[in-house]
């Protein structure tokens, strides 16, 4: 059984990693953010969940939704 998760881009002391969300390991490695960022929004498009991409300092830098959101939000 395939567990959907979020995609987060961070940073390491080797580049970028893509790993789901509440995982330990890395998914994919990349050199350039840039490069990671494109994998990681495949993965959220083929799955319906959301990109997170992170600063250097690890702190969000924006999100993006590739779910099912509702259009206009709720509330």
């Amino acid at each position: 059984m395939s567990t959907k998760r979020n995609q987060h881009v961070v940073p390491r002391a080797d580049g970028w990693a893509v790993k789901g969300e509440n995982t330990q390991r890395a998914t994919e490695l990349f050199d350039r953010k840039s490069d990671a960022v494109q994998r990681a929004r495949e993965i959220a498009q083929n799955q319906g969940t959301e990109l997170v991409v992170h600063k250097q300092d690890g702190k969000i830098e924006y999100k993006d939704s590739h779910g099912k959101d509702p259009f206009p939000p709720k509330g």
